[in-house]
């Protein structure tokens, strides 16, 4: 174990997360990179948003795959934001949807993307948190 402590992220069911988190990592940042470069204009916030959500996938993803303290607690960092960033978003979304003329990943709580955006950091959480403490 690279902590003695701690089980490494990127072992078992930990490789499909960080597989998951890749694609989004992905998919929001290309999103986002052709929505800014074409028509920023149309929805600044909801485009900015976006590259948001496409870098906190990047980190995320980063830290789940690295070993040792330094990236365990970049994917807490990471993941935590993009809860709180899906929730917020989302309640925003849903009961103020003037502010938001574009949709953003995270958008009624990601319903673009199949609520994968939503369940996501719960999952990160709930692995952050078994891979821990071993004893």
């Amino acid at each position: 174990m690279p902590d003695g402590d701690v089980r490494a992220t990127a072992t078992g069911p930990g490789r499909v997360l960080i597989a998951v988190y890749g694609i989004f990592a992905l998919a929001a940042t290309a999103r986002a990179g052709v929505q800014i470069a074409e028509r920023f204009d149309e929805a600044p916030l909801a485009y900015s948003l976006s590259a948001v959500a496409g870098v906190v996938y990047v980190l995320a993803t980063i830290g789940l795959a690295g070993t040792g303290p330094w990236f365990r607690r970049l994917a807490w960092c990471a993941v935590v934001f993009e809860m709180i960033g899906v929730l917020v978003v989302g309640a925003v979304t849903l009961f103020v949807p003037s502010d938001f003329p574009r949709e953003t990943v995270w958008s009624y709580f990601g319903i673009g993307y199949g609520f994968v955006p939503l369940v996501l950091p719960f999952v990160g959480i709930w692995w952050l948190r078994r891979t821990a403490r071993t004893g």
